[in-house]
């Protein structure tokens, strides 16, 4: 099973790319669950979830407490001690920012970690500061090995529309790798 733990502020859309994760994922006949956790739920308010994949049917219904992967759409919350609390030793990161590696504190336990200027990438294809999809592009490149890019592309223009997914493709032809050893 993969756990994924994903960070943003109310209003950027973080529970509907949880969600489109999920139907791709089911779509390919494996198994997916996200449990988002809302707190005060009003717009630039932080926001997170728990997400999980696996081949099998997952029974647990918890938050997830040592993810494989973070991916945070908004840069800002990187200083909140909760956000990293928790990330594997070899964990994935994926940010929202417009900074560069060397600008950002990050974990030792992060392996790898994968950059992108989703609101930029956001506000130039759709129009609007919501970076939902073109983290989706993002996180598809980070993470081949769960999620068929095919597919999420299929599923981000089925549920948001052409702008969408040409945001997501320049996101994930963006994201900037960095190895942490």
């Amino acid at each position: 099973m993969i756990e994924l733990r994903f960070h943003g502020r109310g209003g950027q859309g973080v529970v509907k790319a949880a969600q489109i994760i999920v139907s791709s994922v089911i779509d390919t006949g494996k198994y997916a669950q996200f449990i988002p956790f809302f707190g005060v739920e009003r717009k630039g308010s932080p926001v997170f979830g728990f997400l999980r994949i696996d081949d099998k049917d997952i029974r647990i219904k918890t938050q997830v407490y040592t993810p494989k992967v973070l991916v945070v759409f908004d840069d800002t919350l990187l200083s909140m001690e909760k956000t990293f609390k928790g990330l594997q030793e070899d964990g994935v990161v994926i940010i929202n920012t417009k900074k560069s590696i060397k600008e950002l504190e990050l974990p030792k336990n992060a392996k790898e970690v994968y950059l992108v200027d989703a609101t930029g990438i956001a506000i130039e294809n759709i129009k609007r500061n919501i970076p939902n999809t073109t983290m989706l592009g993002a996180f598809a490149n980070a993470c081949k090995d769960f999620i068929n890019w095919d597919i999420l592309k299929q599923n981000i223009e089925t549920k948001f529309g052409e702008a969408n997914v040409k945001s997501a493709k320049v996101a994930y032809e963006k994201v900037q790798k960095y190895n942490l050893d």
